[in-house]
This record gives C-alpha cells, sequence and structure tokens, in this order.
C-alpha cells in the first residue's frame, strides 16, 4: 500500500508545481486554445493555454519511476518494509498507451495551434494514430507471458474477471485478431469519450481522479486475492496487479494536481493530449485487470456524455430535428441557463455515484463466489 500511495503522492507534486511551468511556457509561445463559434458562452476562453495533459502524463511517469527509488531509500532506513515491487509489463503497457495517446493527441492540439483553427487532425488521421499504438498495446499483452506463461491479457471477454466468451473459439489465430478489433473498440471508445467530456473547466479532470482512484482499489483487492498465494473460487487470474495499482494511482495523482490549476477559472486546458492519453489509459487498466465489461459503469459519466452526441447525430440526421439544444450533454445544460460550475460538480457526483456503483458490483461478486 505504501508504494500505491507514495506514486500517487509523487505524481501529484509534480504536476502541482509542474503545471505553472508549462502555462508560463505556453503563454510566451501563444499556444493558446480556439473555441468552435457557436460556443458563445466560451469565447472567452479563446487563447487559453492548452495541451496541459503533456503534464499529466510528465507526472505520472515521474511518479511511478521515483517512487521505487524512494521507497528504496525508507526500506534502508527502516521506515517502510513493503517487499519488492519490480517493474512490469502491465505497468509498462499502460504507459505507452497514456504517453502514445498523447502524442496523438499532442499532434492534434498543435495542428489547431499552427492553422489557427478548432479542429486538428481530421478523423482519419486520428484513427489512424490511435490504431497504431493500439495494435502494438494490444500484441505486446496477449502474447508476452512470463516465466510461469502468463500474459497481462486473455482473448477472453470479461465482467469483474474473464468470462466464457472467448474470441479464440475458432482458433489462437481467429482469437488474436478478434482480441485486436475488441481493444481497439475499448481504447478507441474510451479516448474519444473522455475527449468529448473535456468541454468544462475541470470536468474531464475531476471524473478521470474517481476512475482511475476506483480502479486503483480494484488492482489493489486483485492484488491481496491473487491465485497465485490466495487460491479458491473467489480468487483473480491477473498478471502484475500490484503494479497496476501503482500506475492508476499516480495517474490520479497526476490528474489530481493538474486540478488546482484546471478548475474554474482553468489557468490551463488539457487538451487533447490529456483527454485522449486518459480515456486509452482507462481502457488498457479494465482489459488487464480483466474487467473490460465493467468500464462503461465507472467511467459512466463518459458513455453518457458519448451518447448523447450520437442521439443527437442520430436524430438530426432520421428526423431533421435534435433532441439536446446542444451536444455534448454539458452544452445542453449550459444553454439552460445553469451555471458552469454547477454542472461541473453534479456531473462529479453522478461519476462519483458511478465509481461506488462499479466498486459494489466487484464486490458483490467476490462476496457471492465465497
Amino acid at each position: 500500500m505504501v508504494n500505491v500511495l507514495l506514486a500517487g503522492a509523487i505524481s501529484m507534486a509534480v504536476a502541482l508545481l509542474g503545471t505553472p511551468v508549462l502555462i508560463r511556457f505556453l503563454v510566451r509561445r501563444e499556444y493558446g486554445q480556439f473555441i468552435r463559434d457557436d460556443l458563445t458562452q466560451h469565447h472567452h476562453k479563446r487563447g487559453k493555454p492548452t495541451m496541459g495533459g503533456a503534464v499529466i502524463i510528465g507526472a505520472t511517469i515521474v511518479g511511478y519511476l521515483v517512487s521505487r527509488p524512494v521507497l528504496m531509500g525508507l526500506e534502508a532506513s527502516g521506515l517502510a518494509d513493503v517487499g519488492p515491487s519490480p517493474f512490469t509489463l502491465s505497468a509498462a503497457l499502460i504507459l505507452f498507451l497514456l504517453v502514445g495517446l498523447g502524442l496523438v493527441g499532442f499532434f492534434d492540439d498543435y495542428t489547431k495551434i499552427s492553422k489557427e483553427r478548432s479542429l486538428g487532425l481530421t478523423s482519419t488521421q486520428k484513427l489512424i494514430g490511435q490504431t497504431l499504438v493500439t495494435v502494438v498495446f494490444a500484441l505486446l499483452a496477449l502474447l508476452v507471458k512470463d516465466e510461469q506463461g502468463r500474459a497481462p491479457a486473455s482473448t477472453a471477454i470479461s465482467f469483474i474477471r474473464d468470462t466464457s466468451l472467448d474470441l479464440a473459439f475458432a482458433g489462437p489465430v481467429v482469437g488474436v485478431v478478434l482480441f485486436l478489433l475488441w481493444a481497439n473498440l475499448l481504447i478507441t471508445g474510451a479516448s474519444n469519450g473522455v475527449n468529448i467530456t473535456d468541454g468544462l473547466d475541470g470536468l474531464a479532470t475531476g471524473a478521470s481522479v474517481m476512475v482511475f482512484g476506483g480502479y486503483t482499489l480494484i488492482s489493489l483487492w486483485q492484488f491481496n486475492q491473487n491465485c497465485a498465494w490466495v487460491p479458491g473460487p473467489s480468487c483473480y487470474e491477473v498478471r502484475d496487479s500490484l503494479d497496476l495499482a501503482i500506475v492508476a494511482c499516480a495517474i490520479a495523482g497526476a490528474c489530481f494536481g493538474f486540478l488546482w490549476w484546471n478548475a474554474s477559472p482553468a489557468q490551463i486546458i488539457m487538451g487533447d493530449t490529456g483527454s485522449l492519453s486518459l480515456g486509452a489509459a482507462l481502457a488498457g487498466l479494465a482489459i488487464l485487470t480483466r474487467t473490460q465489461l465493467m468500464l462503461p459503469i465507472m467511467g459512466a459519466l463518459f458513455v453518457i456524455i458519448t451518447m448523447s452526441v450520437i442521439i443527437q447525430v442520430a436524430s438530426f440526421k432520421m428526423t431533421g430535428k435534435r433532441v439536446f439544444r446542444m451536444a455534448p450533454l454539458q452544452h445542453h445544460f449550459e444553454l439552460l441557463g445553469w451555471n458552469e460550475v454547477t454542472i461541473v460538480i453534479r456531473f462529479w457526483i453522478i461519476q462519483g455515484l458511478c465509481v461506488a456503483a462499479g466498486l459494489g458490483i466487484f464486490y458483490a461478486e467476490w462476496v457471492v463466489r465465497l
């Protein structure tokens, strides 16, 4: 537990102290956000520093890496005794998703800035970037095994643990192909979901803190109930669960530190650099903790907001009428006269309840299996 909290504390401190440094750099370079013309209520945010997600990514990596030597120093001085906590492939894969999709988001943000428009990469360019990163992640997660022959991921569809629905039903090659498609759907969907949610000051950042915090608890529980040393019907066949908890807490801490500067009135915006990377990391955690179908529950706010866009587009194309005054959903409530801070806080409450529900379902399933 000490190593998990240490990673989170270090990443939070780095994000808290590093964000103002990035703000000053971006202001000097005049790297500011462009706002859609129809979002008149947000025109005052034009020119606000963007690409703040770079701090979240950097702070996460520092928190994850630096916590190890700090912990070794505490153990040497007799202040802590938590045993070895080696670097693992599972955590490296989550960091790979975080950095990989962060780079895609960075190019998207930079295109907006350099071409002075609210649209960055085309949807095709963004999809190609997301797919390339996802394919590398999925192949490594499925095919690279440890000494016991365990891979970080499996071809089975999972809810709270792997189910009997196996994508390799027609052979291992088919299983790999279907897993690549399934992983791409999860990662692309989650990264775009967080991206769409990032429309109000602090909304996506605060919601992400809760979801990554929830996955920290799930990974810790899986570590304490791992089949390697607690065999039984309720144990979890999850590889590297402790290291997944460490990296999840590091991301949560980085988001928490960034939120100080991103909360209303935001002094910096995370941009696609942050939103795409955070969504991808969430999907990666769902895949590697074998809780894939739990992701829509844990990240229900992102699902709800994404569905509002899908419903709006489908309704307009089929009937010529709009269901909401504006999509995504947060802008609908703005046009109804809700204050931005009110919307953010109420959406945070919804997200917090969804994470609590997800954790409750996760724990209840374990109790039933006892």
